[in-house]
């Protein structure tokens, strides 16, 4: 475990070298930024190959004393077991397979900028890895917290990385602001928790905290409720799901590193960590399961009326995030982590292949402006086929179908019945979403010449992620076993192949629909739009369930009212009569200073005469 500060020390120092040296050549850029998330993919596989060869004991590596305050002396620790290994390599492999293809993808989209531009890019990069690198190596949620609010400032930079554009400047703002509520609510389950043990070591607070709380205990629930706070806000579940369709305004890579493969999926790592919590706080982790399933029906709803082929990807994102913490509701904790892992496969090719199919149509970005796509994109054609099966779960031959039918049935084993109804109507909406994309993008009349992109750089990470995509990619299975509880298990052994087939006839049913509607001349769709309920409902998905236009009259506008009322500064207003008397009796008393012997005399016989009549009326 000695190259374990590697895995972090390697994205760092390359963010420093991109920061300070910023006018370097692309190419130098392009090595720096890589080849540090390269030398730190290959510590990881030492490390996991050390670790997997053992007898899979937990290791903690304390590299210093961080704070001393009084009794509280959070350590700068590094902890290593199972899930950690597991998150490790899904970071820095498909982290670099994406900054490999951002090497490529930047030159093209900044043909005529600046290097700078290049530069700062792989800075912001690197820096985020290094920030999630941190967030899952952490043995305290001191130095978690530490990790997770700087994957959210990494998020902001960038998001907003085109920020000269307003649009892009305010969805950076709107991660920014929607994630923090959520980063408050995982402070005060910290406080909680350090105020009941003294301690934010996780493993401490895993130990203690059954000795401390029966189950069911309040503090317990109140503990867990503020930690899936945090963890719907980085996550984008419900309510704090609203930020991650607008993030797609960053570079594609960004979209395929950040809000598909890493900093979304950490808020499912922090309630696995976690687990004992919430395994204490059962209202909490039906809570965790509710919000799940809620948030993969309706981002699934809502990925049926996108135009934009990146919000159509987004939405999707939310929508497998909720089968995550739907599997986390039911307990089922490995199944949770293995779609982690499986999912981070698939949509980053599919996001790393839109990239390429934006670039190739000129930065076109709307999906009906594209269309026969297939013949001159070879290669993006067949990455969109097999991802998009991995993502609608097609059975036996992608890896997809592994991963969320293991959540389906466990989630039916459990005897959660109305959550795995909801999961299989969510698996029916991500094969129509999924393929109705695919056929309007490529199929149907050509409508933008599209050149196909070409080299190494662009090539690689797409054809290795298309095989982890398959059934291929379903045998990495997560080292998990003794770091998670054990899932549920059903009695019946032949229910879970009567499950399993009903779940790929609805994929296949779904595929059958989409073909129906969106192949061809989609007449059918066109006329259903047109009708006045069919227009209503379609701007109702499209604008996502008009979440964002009830949090702008519910919490902005009246923010920008109480602003309006407070542009002059009452409270100072009131505090400065004081001063403004005084200055007013200063100038009535200037005003009296005449010099004139006369008028001197007649105001001392005025005053005089004043003062005896009140004397004399008493």
């Amino acid at each position: 475990m000695t190259l374990l500060p590697l895995v972090f020390i390697c994205p760092l120092v390359g963010a420093l070298l991109l920061a300070f040296l910023r006018g370097m050549p692309q190419r130098l850029a392009a090595l720096i930024g890589v080849g540090s998330i390269a030398l730190s993919a290959l510590s990881v596989a030492v490390i996991a190959v050390t670790y997997l060869g053992g007898d899979h004991t937990p290791v903690t590596v304390t590299l210093w004393q961080w704070i001393s305050v009084g009794d509280f002396t959070p350590r700068f620790s590094l902890y290593v077991d199972g899930l950690t290994i597991t998150m490790l390599g899904v970071i820095t492999g498909v982290g670099f397979l994406i900054h490999l293809f951002a090497s490529w993808y930047m030159t093209e989209d900044l043909k005529d900028a600046t290097g700078y531009l290049y530069t700062r890019f792989f800075a912001y990069m690197n820096l985020f890895v290094f920030s999630m690198l941190l967030l899952v190596l952490a043995d305290n949620l001191m130095l978690l917290y530490l990790g997770w609010e700087g994957v959210g400032l990494c998020s902001y930079l960038l998001i907003g990385y085109y920020y000269r554009d307003l649009d892009n400047a305010r969805a950076a703002f709107k991660a920014f602001i929607v994630t923090r509520v959520g980063d408050v609510f995982l402070a005060i389950g910290m406080f909680i928790l350090y105020a009941r043990f003294q301690t934010l070591d996780i493993q401490t607070l895993l130990a203690l905290a059954p000795e401390a709380w029966s189950k069911g205990d309040m503090m317990a629930e109140l503990a867990a409720l503020m930690l899936l706070g945090g963890a719907v806000g980085k996550s984008a579940q419900l309510p704090l799901q609203t930020w991650l369709a607008d993030a797609m305004a960053g570079p594609t890579p960004v979209s395929a590193l950040i809000h598909a493969a890493t900093m979304v999926t950490a808020g499912v790592y922090l309630i696995a960590r976690t687990h004992v919590i919430f395994e204490l706080a059962p209202m909490t982790l039906g809570l965790v399961g509710i919000v799940g399933a809620l948030t993969l029906l309706i981002a699934g709803l809502s990925a049926l009326a996108q135009t934009d082929i990146k919000r159509v990807l987004a939405y999707s994102t939310m929508s497998q995030i909720g089968y995550m913490f739907l599997a986390l509701g039911v307990q089922a904790w490995d199944a949770a982590i293995f779609h982690l892992m499986i999912h981070a496969f698939f949509k980053a090719l599919l996001f790393l292949t839109s990239g390429s199919v934006i670039i190739a149509c000129h930065h076109e970005q709307n999906m009906f402006r594209m269309g026969g796509l297939r013949k001159p994109l070879k290669l993006a054609y067949a990455c969109f086929l097999v991802g998009g099966s991995a993502l609608a779960a097609l059975p036996l031959v992608t890896a997809g179908f592994y991963s969320k039918d293991e959540i389906l049935w466990l989630s039916f084993a459990s005897g959660h019945e109305v959550l795995w109804a909801f999961g299989l109507m969510g698996a029916f909406l991500t094969s129509v979403y999924t393929f109705r994309m695919i056929f309007i993008v490529f199929h149907g009349e050509e409508k933008t010449k599209a050149h196909a992109p070409h080299g190494l750089a662009h090539h690689l990470p797409l054809v290795v992620l298309l095989v982890l995509s398959t059934f291929i990619g379903a045998f990495i299975h997560p080292p998990l076993a003794g770091v998670l509880p054990a899932s549920p298990e059903g009695d019946a052994e032949g229910l879970q192949l009567v499950l399993e087939v009903v779940s790929s006839i609805v994929a296949i049913l779904g595929l059958g629909i989409a073909a129906a509607l969106f192949l061809g001349r989609r007449r059918l769709v066109s006329a259903l739009v047109k009708t006045d309920i069919g227009r209503t409902g379609w701007h109702f998905l499209h604008n996502a369930f008009a979440f964002d236009q009830l949090y702008n009259m519910l919490f902005v506008k009246p923010f920008l009212a109480i602003a309006w009322l407070h542009r002059v500064d009452w409270i100072n207003a009131l505090v400065n009569i004081w001063p403004w008397l005084a200055k007013q009796a200063h100038r009535g008393l200037s005003a009296s200073q005449t010099g004139r012997i006369r008028w001197y005399a007649g105001s001392i016989t005025a005053g005089a005469t004043i003062m005896l009549a009140l004397l004399v009326l008493g």
